[in-house]
């Protein structure tokens, strides 16, 4: 991906960009792996993930905000996504901007998913002026709840999640907060 400016932002060790079609095959390779969709229904299809790519490419034309491809730098190595994108089901908390990530095992334990939403926080609040930030995980998703408690989200409730209705073990879900304070 050739242009002037590459990344939206950056953080440290993190670019942050919008998609390109060349990222569906190796985002599909994230999405299949069935370790990293473990807090899933499923782990994705090659259809699945291109329609998630499209669906962020709509809400970065519209918003400047999506579930952001994300690389390394040192390497330019894409690793996944984590960003911000409208949730898109109705619940007491919505509308709502969401913070979410998805890596590869081999980005795993290095520390990127707090770095990048943390980045991705400010960008939210500093740039897009959001008012709040929120973000979900079904109840057993320790490793996601323990990023949200590390950029500095609260608990607001636990809830039913409709789309994990047929599904039990991940249906109870719980919602952190962020808020801008400045």
């Amino acid at each position: 991906m050739k242009n002037c400016q590459k990344y939206v932002f950056q953080s440290l060790r993190l670019g942050f960009r919008e998609w390109a079609e060349e990222d569906i095959q190796e985002m599909f390779l994230i999405s299949s792996d069935t370790e990293v969709m473990k807090f899933f229904p499923e782990p994705q299809t090659i259809e699945q993930t291109k329609d998630l790519v499209r669906r962020m490419q709509q809400q970065f034309a519209k918003n400047c905000f999506c579930y952001f491809a994300v690389e390394v730098l040192e390497t330019e190595e894409f690793i996944g996504f984590i960003g911000l994108a409208e949730i898109n089901f109705e619940a007491s908390f919505t509308p709502a901007v969401d913070i979410g990530w998805r890596l590869a095992k081999s980005a795993w334990n290095k520390g990127y998913a707090t770095e990048g939403a943390n980045r991705c926080v400010r960008y939210g609040f500093d740039v897009m002026k959001l008012k709040s930030i929120k973000s979900i995980a079904p109840e057993i998703n320790t490793k996601s709840i323990n990023v949200m408690k590390k950029i500095g989200m609260k608990q607001k409730e636990t809830f039913k999640h409709p789309f994990l209705a047929d599904c039990k073990r991940l249906e109870n879900c719980v919602l952190y907060e962020i808020e801008n304070n400045s």
